[in-house]
């Protein structure tokens, strides 16, 4: 806001005779008037953010043991089902290896088991020598079975409805055990990430909603707000306002948002016109009128809704103050009311 000096309608009744004094009345502004009301301001603030996925909506699909990549079925940015064939993987090298070796381990304690039966029945040994076979060869079978179990396992499926956002093996390429390959967003747990002033943060209170709006065009919703994080990020300088996005809403993850935020101001703080808030270098200011005088007052602004101003500091509710005409005011200068 910049002050800017009008004429006055200044009236002055002059007498002159024979070189008697002048006597002039004191100069006087025309102006508005309003009553300071302690209320509360409602301001809207535009924020902005993103869609991510929550940690309980993203699913990474990992290598249960060291294999190749022998298929994708399902490329970067696939929709899929609950239980549809993401990838498919091949045992590696290593995992083969052991495959063959409790293949043979299996077969080597089967036929140790049947001799020492075999043996017993002759008589030529007992129990003791059978039991120990047949539970090295049970052994041997799990081991086999386990791993059978594991090579099934190679076939990645998506455990929920959603898409695909991170591929991170190629075709035919090795991953170790433990590698993520696939990475899915599931459909409808998806929360959007805002950023705000950090003064800001600290103003939002308990139970408050934001207004939002798809950057693609969809139609605008309110949600309320999961949480705030005060912790300031370093490379935005804002704090993070945290809310969860209905699957109704159709967005995906990564898509930019925008926001608005209503902010109520301290229902105890004086609330004025906006019209009555000037500002000369960065300080706002008004003109509280007592006894027909107009006083220049330092205040500071708080909320506002582009009608009304809350005034934090410098303003008693009650007070009068001008809305109209103060540009023309200096401080101590009468006043008249339209």
């Amino acid at each position: 806001m910049r002050r800017c000096l009008l004429p006055l309608a200044i009236s002055a009744v002059a007498a002159c005779s024979g070189g008697a004094p002048t006597n002039e009345a004191e100069p006087s502004a025309l102006v508005r008037m309003s009553t300071a009301e302690a209320a509360p301001v409602e301001a809207s603030v535009q924020i902005y953010g993103t869609a991510d996925a929550g940690a309980s909506g993203t699913v990474i699909l990992t290598a249960p043991e060291e294999a190749v990549v022998v298929a994708i079925d399902a490329p970067l940015g696939s929709a899929v089902a609950r239980g549809q064939v993401v990838a498919r993987l091949a045992p590696g090298p290593s995992a083969s290896l052991d495959v063959a070796r409790a293949e043979a381990d299996a077969r080597a304690t089967q036929l140790a088991y049947a001799r020492a039966q075999r043996l017993r029945a002759d008589g030529l040994v007992g129990n003791a020598e059978v039991e120990t076979a047949r539970a090295a060869a049970q052994s041997a079978s799990a081991t086999r079975s386990n791993l059978a179990y594991r090579a099934r396992g190679l076939m990645l499926r998506a455990p929920a409805a959603g898409h695909v956002s991170t591929l991170s093996a190629s075709l035919g390429s090795l991953v170790p055990a433990g590698t993520p390959v696939v990475t899915i967003v599931a459909t409808g747990d998806l929360r959007a990430r805002f950023g705000v002033d950090p003064a800001l943060a600290r103003r939002i209170p308990a139970g408050a909603s934001i207004r939002v709006t798809p950057s693609g065009g969809g139609a605008a919703f309110t949600v309320p707000i999961l949480s705030v994080d005060p912790a300031v990020d370093p490379s935005t300088r804002l704090a993070s306002v945290f809310v969860r996005l209905p699957a109704s809403a159709g967005i995906g993850a990564g898509e930019p948002l925008s926001g608005t935020l209503a902010l109520t101001g301290a229902g105890n703080a004086p609330a004025v016109p906006y019209a009555a808030l000037l500002d000369e270098g960065g300080q706002a200011f008004l003109f509280v009128v007592a006894d027909g005088v107009a006083h220049r007052r330092d205040v500071t602004a708080g909320p506002s809704d582009g009608r009304r101003v809350a005034i934090l500091q410098g303003l008693r509710p009650g007070e009068r103050v001008v809305v109209e005409g103060g540009t023309a005011l200096e401080d101590g200068m009468h006043v008249r009311t339209r």
